[in-house]
């Protein structure tokens, strides 16, 4: 581990070995983004229904808002990321893209995180990931297309 949050790209093996198991996830709680949410999240990211096919993992210290009481979700993850900090593109591609990254940090919060209800500051978010083996690689660069306003069928 890292003094910093850093994201370094690593082999398929080494992301499998390390990331496969829930278990793996830091934090007091573990749990899974829901269907509704995952549909909600390719609406914002303009990626076509469906495409989002694996679990979408996150886990903290308290999966909940502490306002709302909505469970914080990888939507409320990129929502948040979306204002300033990443792209729809860049987000997509890790999601749907063959390559794994994985973030090293000391178990300081991810910061920055907003619920997409109420808007309240989450803090004890610790991790997230998804596991997105079967996504057809070839079929990313139709969904770039598709997002940039081109004319890509998939």
């Amino acid at each position: 581990m890292t003094a910093q949050r850093e994201t370094v790209q690593v082999d398929h093996d080494l992301f499998r070995a390390v990331y496969d198991s829930p278990a793996a996830l830091p934090g007091q709680h573990r749990w899974t983004t829901p269907e509704s949410d995952v549909r909600r999240l390719e609406k914002l990211l303009g990626i076509p229904a469906r495409s989002i096919g694996a679990p979408l993992w996150v886990s903290g210290d308290e999966p909940d808002c502490p306002k709302c009481r909505r469970r914080i979700t990888w939507y409320d993850i990129v929502s948040s990321a979306l204002s300033g900090l990443h792209d729809k593109a860049m987000i997509a591609t890790v999601i749907l893209g063959e390559r794994k990254y994985v973030n090293t940090e000391i178990p300081d919060a991810i910061a920055g995180v907003r619920c997409s209800d109420c808007h309240t500051a989450i803090d004890g978010l610790r991790s997230f990931k998804c596991h997105n083996w079967a996504y057809a690689f070839e079929a990313l660069e139709a969904v770039r297309e598709r997002m940039a306003g081109g004319p890509a069928a998939i």
